[in-house]
């Protein structure tokens, strides 16, 4: 599909104007070949087991302490039995909020992930610029992203403004 998509794209781009230059690039390629991607990986990976290993480990203990509370339940009055079922859901709580804390879309592992691999990132973005405006390529696509994704454009093809006019607006006046 995503062939597909670009093989239509360049035919009819390649009408429009024959003097847009085209490129690609394979940033999975790339990032594999810098030994800082791999570093930050590597921190990301020993962080993520750390913190895998204490989820675990809250989960191991709830599990036995839920089955500790089902061996004794018999034997516990009505009020020492709510008393340890809220302690379980307590705990229980507490582990869930730990992993979405860690593991959540904002959690500790996102930020972490944000801030070892956005300079690179960046690097790569710069450099891939670099190229494009010194061997005037119009337009450089990433071919290892799942949807095609555009990396570089030449502002020069930037139509944003002539849309916002369309619409009856006025470019450069942003809504707060």
């Amino acid at each position: 599909m995503k062939k597909y998509f670009l093989i239509c794209f360049f035919l009819l781009t390649g009408f429009a104007s024959f003097a847009q230059k085209f490129a690609y690039v394979d940033t999975e390629y790339i990032l594999k070949h810098l030994p800082e991607y791999k570093s930050s990986l590597s921190q990301l990976n020993v962080l993520s087991e750390q913190w895998q290993k204490q989820v675990d480990n809250n989960f191991t203990e709830i599990d036995k302490m839920y089955k500790l509370y089902q061996a004794d339940q018999v034997l516990l009055t009505a009020d020492m039995r709510k008393r340890r079922e809220n302690e379980i859901i307590e705990k229980e709580k507490d582990a869930k909020d730990f992993q979405r804390r860690i593991f959540g879309p904002d959690g500790e592992l996102f930020q972490n992930r944000t801030k070892l691999l956005t300079p690179i990132q960046e690097k790569v973005t710069k450099a891939i610029s670099e190229i494009a405006k010194a061997k005037f390529f119009d337009f450089i696509f990433d071919k290892s992203s799942e949807s095609t994704m555009m990396i570089y454009a030449s502002s020069s093809y930037d139509v944003s403004n002539e849309v916002i006019t369309r619409l009856g607006y006025k470019p450069g006046t942003i809504l707060k």
